[in-house]
């Protein structure tokens, strides 16, 4: 058992994800409520009473309870991890509002672009009266997928992963209570930094968009293997390097995606594409078998629409990462601009640099 941190987590989700944290969690000792609204997807968990891992993590963490009545699964938890897929993150601040109370954290994983903000943003406008803080991790702690009933394999844990708290000013408060448990999170600046390495929205939706003949002739492929050919990694290369001048336009310096793979896993390799080629904890992962994925559907709306939306409020362009949204548009039928988030909906129209780096450091104006 884990001394200090936290002792009882509710895990929201019961995707890949949550299956990790949960067999993780339960395995060092912490007493692990899950919830999901939908039943079938508890009912392994619940008649086990545990989460298997396998491969890079490996033994069998018990849950205390499986439930799809969140308020049940929150009462009591000192810590409240939402492990779903970024656009439902709406939907859970919704569901979670009336049942907070006072001093629990609240982590996404991942945040990706504005979680935290967005998250923030509902509590608030649903007249949340509970002092809770609220935090975002910048990508997710595993590299796994359910592998079987109430079963996961995990296929690598990430050496650091960054984490941030709106406001900037808690995010040391947030981090006294994660790390004694989970060691890999490490303090970002603010949710600027952590939404701005977001990875996610480099990898994933111009991969899957620039596969869609493979994916719709069902023709199995390595995502990361297969699907990133030299020429889709320029691609996403171009997207990075976007992502980072955004992030300079505020004073954040970050790594880029290249440096991201050599420090998190180690990872060889002069250009991109041989990195993503030498990651191990990538090379077994599967490709999609349907355009209607995750990849797109979250990365999309959450990804690379609010690093366009913010990259055009600081006058920086961004016409790789346009030209993904908009080709999602086409080949979807969607208005994914419409759909995502963007400084108007996210709470930082007409803020400029210095604005914006103030509210995510000391929050909401009263």
């Amino acid at each position: 058992m884990v001394q200090g941190g936290f002792k009882r987590a509710a895990i929201l989700g019961a995707g890949n994800g949550a299956h990790a944290f949960a067999a993780h969690l339960g395995m060092l000792g912490v007493e692990v409520n899950i919830y999901n609204k939908f039943p079938e997807e508890l009912a392994a968990i619940r008649e086990r009473g545990a989460v298997e891992a396998e491969g890079a993590l490996e033994g069998v963490g018990p849950v205390n309870k499986a439930t799809t009545d969140i308020a049940e699964a929150v009462a009591g938890a000192e810590v409240i991890l939402v492990v779903v897929p970024a656009f439902a993150h709406r939907f859970m601040a919704e569901a979670l509002a009336p049942h907070l109370v006072d001093g629990q954290v609240i982590t996404l994983h991942p945040g990706r672009t504005g979680g935290a903000l967005e998250f923030a943003r509902v509590l608030e406008e649903r007249g949340v009266k509970a002092r809770v803080m609220i935090a975002e991790a910048q990508t997710l702690l595993y590299a796994c997928r359910i592998s079987g009933p109430a079963r996961v394999s995990v296929k690598g844990m990430k050496r650091e992963v960054a984490v941030a708290a709106f406001p900037a000013r808690d995010t040391g408060a947030v981090l006294e209570r994660l790390r004694p448990v989970l060691p890999q999170f490490i303090p970002a600046a603010n949710v600027m930094e952590t939404s701005l390495d977001n990875i996610g929205a480099v990898f994933h939706p111009a991969t899957v968009l620039l596969n869609t003949g493979r994916i719709e002739g069902k023709v199995s492929f390595k995502f990361y293997v297969d699907g990133m050919t030299e020429t889709v990694t320029k691609t996403l290369a171009k997207i990075d390097g976007e992502r980072v001048a955004v992030a300079r336009a505020l004073g954040l310096e970050m790594e880029t995606a290249a440096d991201w793979l050599r420090r998190v896993y180690g990872s060889r390799g002069e250009t991109l594409h041989e990195l993503l080629h030498n990651t191990r904890a990538y090379q077994e992962i599967a490709g999609p078998t349907s355009m209607q994925v995750r990849y797109v559907l979250e990365d999309i709306p959450t990804g690379l629409v609010p690093i366009a939306s913010l990259g055009e409020s600081l006058g920086v362009a961004t016409p790789a990462c346009r030209t993904m949204v908009d080709l999602a548009c086409l080949l979807y039928d969607r208005d994914f601009w419409a759909e995502g988030r963007t400084v108007q909906n996210l709470g930082l129209a007409g803020l400029n640099r210095e604005e914006m780096l103030q509210f995510v450091t000391e929050g909401f104006r009263r």
